[in-house]
């Protein structure tokens, strides 16, 4: 990820808020006339808001993460699986939505395995080509960032916003702070967040991460206006305590949950490796963007979301494991 660079002159960061001023003042006009019922609300229009969006140097700093036990499992490993840089896109959700062409409604970035579509199976997914570098045919989605200005854009989506390829991605697993972690079962499937997250009322929305690549202490659930020079980062933390049964669930979420606060996970669910993406855009100052949802999710940033089906071999999955237990920060 490129991060932005640190003793700019002092003209140069008013320049950068003066930037951030007028985003929001257009914005504040672009929906003045579509949303209903006044106080800033979601209303009839497409979406986002002004209200979607806030200034990163006004978001507090995010707690400190659990500290690390001597029995924690404190290593990483990291995976290259590219940036999407093949245009790999399609509608499709094979986690919520199997067996359903263009399910999902909106486009998703595919990183990893190039065959995912609603229609993928177990043994399509293993046998398929891969983006990743070590040879994980594991498949990694989420929704496309759609951004005004297409000078660096790839494919139209409406109304002047275009799809924008990400400058970086982040494939890392992460160990656990207060104990070692088990084997992922392969095929296992999971959903990061909810791309109904507005209409569900902001349920399962709680880890919603937003930010920008030089303030990252600040995270937030609205889409950061970042100062000139930085970009805009999105976080999927997915849950890492597995029930030791299923691969799925009717929810998409039962069957792996995030950990308590201190670490742990409750009882009768077992630490697995915690997979951590980052993805990373420049939004040229000025642009409106916003992640492409549900019509009735209305582009607001709490319905971002992520998905994951772990195809790893059990060898690749062995080295993983050994890696965060035994404390290395590895890639692949």
């Amino acid at each position: 990820m490129v991060i932005g660079s640190g003793g700019r002159p002092v003209r140069s960061e008013w320049t950068g808020y003066v930037v951030i001023a007028v985003v929001v003042v257009l914005w504040a006009a672009l929906v003045s006339c579509d949303v209903g019922g006044g106080g800033g609300g979601h209303g009839d229009h497409e979406g986002p808001v002004a209200a979607d969006f806030v200034q990163i140097a006004d978001v507090a700093p995010a707690p400190p993460s659990p500290a690390a036990a001597s029995t924690g499992s404190a290593g990483t490993f990291s995976e290259d699986c590219g940036r999407n840089q093949q245009g790999i896109r399609n509608a499709d959700n094979l986690i919520t939505s199997p067996g359903e062409s263009g399910g999902a409604h909106h486009a998703h970035d595919y990183v990893g395995n190039v065959s995912t579509n609603a229609f993928s199976t177990d043994d399509s997914l293993a046998a398929a080509a891969t983006t990743c570098a070590d040879g994980d045919r594991s498949t990694f989605f989420w929704p496309v960032l759609l951004v005004s200005d297409g000078s660096a854009a790839t494919a139209t989506n409406g109304d002047n916003l275009r799809v924008r390829i990400p400058d970086s991605v982040l494939v890392e697993f992460r160990g656990s702070p207060v104990s070692n972690v088990v084997p992922m079962p392969r095929f296992l499937r999971v959903l990061e967040g909810n791309p109904h997250g507005l209409t569900a009322g902001g349920a399962d929305t709680e880890h919603v991460q937003w930010s920008c690549s030089g303030d990252r202490e600040r995270v937030t659930r609205q889409y950061p206006l970042c100062p000139a020079g930085q970009q805009v980062v999105r976080i999927f933390d997915f849950p890492s305590c597995w029930n030791g049964k299923t691969l799925d669930s009717r929810d998409h979420h039962s069957h792996l949950l995030y950990p308590g606060p201190s670490g742990l996970c409750q009882g009768g669910t077992f630490p697995v490796p915690q997979l951590h993406i980052e993805v990373a855009y420049t939004v040229p100052p000025g642009a409106q963007y916003a992640v492409d949802s549900f019509p009735e999710e209305l582009r607001s940033p709490i319905s971002d979301h992520a998905g994951y089906v772990n195809v790893m071999t059990d060898a690749l999955m062995a080295k993983v494991v050994d890696c965060l237990n035994s404390g290395q920060h590895c890639t692949s």
